[in-house]
């Protein structure tokens, strides 16, 4: 991740969350993913996961079904926010691409979260000016409803093979998320067992990782 050094106190990471949608194909797995418009602040110019920012508005977000217990846990550390988190990435996804997990009702979202799964956190690097705590879900696309059209923010829309999701430009969280999907892929098929964190110590990468 290219970061610009700041001085004094390091900026403290904003709440956000990614919605990875996948599906199966016959060359394999595949994800959606666009490219930032290139006048964004953050991460211009490169592909990424639809998601946002956690909004206040999230904590009061409308819900279909909850999340699984055990995501629900696993989401809630560090802190107490694991709805409003997986609201706020199925919202970020719907005004991204179109797409929707739960229902539409006048225009309103009605999140559907049981068939999101929690496999993987990034924390922006301290010398970044703008950074961001991200929690990175899964769901299989066949759950979501809509036709894809992105609102702009994204650009170059679409589904992407993990190997060509690679070849792509981008960030180092991305690739290690993809890398990971690709490790995790058996047959086709998406098992993930392990639970990741991939940060900074001393401007270094570190990953751990947890048995889910």
């Amino acid at each position: 991740m290219t970061t610009r050094k700041t001085h004094g106190k390091p900026a403290v990471p904003k709440n956000s969350a990614s919605l990875v949608l996948y599906r199966s194909r016959n060359n394999g797995i595949e994800v959606l993913m666009g490219k930032r418009a290139k006048g964004h602040r953050f991460l211009p110019d490169v592909y990424v996961f639809p998601g946002g920012r956690l909004d206040a508005s999230d904590f009061s977000h409308p819900v279909k079904r909850p999340l699984q217990a055990h995501v629900k846990q696993r989401l809630s550390h560090p802190g107490d926010m694991a709805t409003a988190l997986a609201c706020a990435a199925v919202r970020e996804t719907w005004e991204e691409t179109g797409l929707v997990l739960g229902d539409l009702h006048n225009d309103t979202l009605v999140a559907d979260l049981a068939g999101i799964d929690y496999f993987a956190r990034a924390i922006t690097p301290a010398q970044s000016p703008i950074r961001f705590n991200s929690r990175f879900m899964l769901a299989d696309a066949e759950h979501a409803k809509g036709d894809l059209a992105g609102s702009g923010e994204l650009v170059d829309l679409g589904w992407y093979s993990l190997h060509d999701a690679l070849n792509m430009p981008v960030v180092d969280i991305t690739e290690f998320v993809l890398e990971k999907m690709i490790r995790s892929t058996d047959n086709g098929s998406l098992n993930i067992s392990h639970f990741s964190l991939f940060t900074y110590i001393k401007g270094k990468s570190v990953v751990r990782q947890e048995t889910l």
